[in-house]
């Protein structure tokens, strides 16, 4: 078993019920019901934090470098 809160099985279900259209989501013997959309993805990115945490990956790190000139 492992010692990870989520497994990518259980990401991987989140994903397939969102492409299907579905909020409705089994883990082995549970079955959980996500009550719209935004609460899904909300799982999702949880998940994906979560794994990505864990798994010793790099965060997604977005940068925006501003430069000016006047023009002369």
């Amino acid at each position: 078993m492992s010692d990870l809160p989520y497994t990518h099985e259980q990401l991987q279900a989140l994903r397939k019920a969102l492409a299907r259209g579905e909020r409705r989501v089994s883990f082995g013997d549970r079955l959980v019901e996500y009550r719209s959309v935004d609460e899904l993805l909300a799982a999702i990115r949880e998940i994906e934090a979560a794994l990505a945490g864990t798994e010793g990956l790099p965060r997604r790190v977005r940068r925006l470098r501003v430069t000016t000139n006047k023009g002369f």
